[in-house]
């Protein structure tokens, strides 16, 4: 048997998304005893995971929600390449270069408030 790309619950099992509680024990261990770990092991972690995914009413509708609206793709537009390899020091550096954190008087920054 040939899993979906997606590796959508439903389809590796063999199920309609209406599947009861009782038929989706059924179609695992239909899927496990076609699958058996020690001959196929990739495809029974894939059985695992589906029935895993679907094996109680809230997994179940959790992984409905997810098929209705999938993750959003994260897009970053950065104005350059992100350079990772920096010294946390000259990130220091260059805060006090560009800020006030550089100076030595903070007294007016505690001052007292009345309410």
């Amino acid at each position: 048997m040939e899993f979906p790309v997606a590796d959508d619950p439903y389809a590796v099992l063999g199920l309609a998304p209406s599947a009861g509680p009782e038929e989706i024990k059924k179609a695992y261990f239909t899927q496990v005893r076609a699958h058996p770990p020690e001959r196929d092991p990739e495809a029974f972690k894939r059985v695992r995971a589906a029935y895993e995914s679907l094996k109680t009413p809230e997994k179940k509708l959790e992984t409905d929600l997810l098929r209705l609206e999938p993750w959003p793709e994260l897009e970053l537009e950065l104005p350059a390449p992100l350079d990772l390899g920096v010294d946390p020091v000259d990130v220091i550096y260059a805060a006090r270069a560009y800020s006030d954190l550089a100076r030595s008087e903070w007294s007016e920054d505690f001052r007292e408030v009345e309410l």
